[in-house]
């Protein structure tokens, strides 16, 4: 039996379509536009790539994009105070650095300069807190994007068993917590756990951030399970062309598992679509606005 593929692009899309009714409702209701300003340090292709994508669709969802690309030169005090300066522009309701950035740059510095409130990348660590106690903070986007799309998928996750295979701040350890709070039983494992293959097996719920392609072999899943892969890897095919991966065998696995993510098409889109959200929920509650429906955890 081949596995139901997850598609992350409609789910993307329903969700976009959800924020726009929102930015919709507060335009008409209050006469407020939510921005969103997101600040490119360097050239680094992919991200470059990655910040015109983002332009795009929160305009396309009816927001105010701010953008501000730096050269690859640009000092600690020189972006600190561009951040400083969006933190009290009222305008801005969500702010996002996007990484990595050049390595003269301390990353965790930038990142914890947001304001929390407008921290739409969930990376603060305040809004780690946050999330660790229960609270209601700003929540990581690729981690919110899987939790809605296992939310849509099995309606209530509660009582669930899952494993997180990767340990980042960005990644593995918020997607845990949310997991939690939805009442998964969850175990946390990395490429250095001991019988990875025997934890794995027994998941009903596993999602993959590792960053390691293909390294999660078919044969580990248990049958029936839902498999979440978060991994985008380029590998050579041979002939010299690139092509993307997970961190799944996802070839393998389709035939084992009941319900999967592709590469790409599953996670990624569900990333921007968050990160629209998350900018309609910080504008909302910077202005003290009743929250929108469905688009935090």
């Amino acid at each position: 039996m081949t596995a139901h593929i997850i598609d992350g692009k409609a789910s993307a899309a329903t969700l976009r379509e959800r924020v726009a009714s929102h930015v919709s409702h507060l335009k008409q209701t209050y006469g407020i536009t939510p921005g969103l300003a997101v600040v490119l340090v360097g050239e680094d292709p992919a991200s470059q790539v990655y910040v015109r994508s983002k332009e795009k669709q929160t305009i396309e969802a009816g927001m105010n994009s701010y953008e501000h690309k730096l050269p690859a030169g640009t000092t600690a005090g020189e972006l600190l105070a561009l951040i400083n300066q969006l933190n009290n522009d009222p305008q801005v309701h969500g702010i996002l650095v996007q990484l990595p950035l050049p390595e003269h740059l301390d990353e965790m510095l930038m990142i914890n300069a947001i304001a929390l409130a407008k921290d739409v990348d969930g990376f603060h660590i305040s809004n780690a807190g946050l999330l660790a106690t229960g609270q209601k903070g700003m929540v990581p986007c690729t981690p919110l994007g899987c939790l809605m799309m296992l939310r849509e998928h099995y309606g209530s996750l509660s009582g669930l068993n899952a494993v997180v295979i990767g340990r980042s701040n960005i990644v593995g350890k918020p997607m845990a917590q949310l997991l939690l709070r939805d009442n998964c039983s969850v175990t946390m494992v990395h490429s250095r756990t001991q019988n990875l293959a025997e934890i794995v097996s027994r998941a009903d719920i596993v999602a993959a951030a590792l960053g390691r392609p293909l390294f999660i072999q078919g044969e580990w899943i248990k049958p029936g399970a839902t498999v979440i892969d978060v991994g985008i890897n380029r590998i050579d095919q041979g002939d010299g062309i690139m092509r993307l991966v997970g961190d799944v065998d996802y070839e393998a696995a389709k035939n084992i598992a009941g319900a999967i993510t592709p590469v790409p098409g599953g996670v990624g889109p569900m990333t921007i679509a968050c990160l629209l959200a998350n900018t309609v929920t910080a504008c909302c509650r910077s202005h003290s606005f009743p929250e929108p429906a469905g688009l935090t955890a």
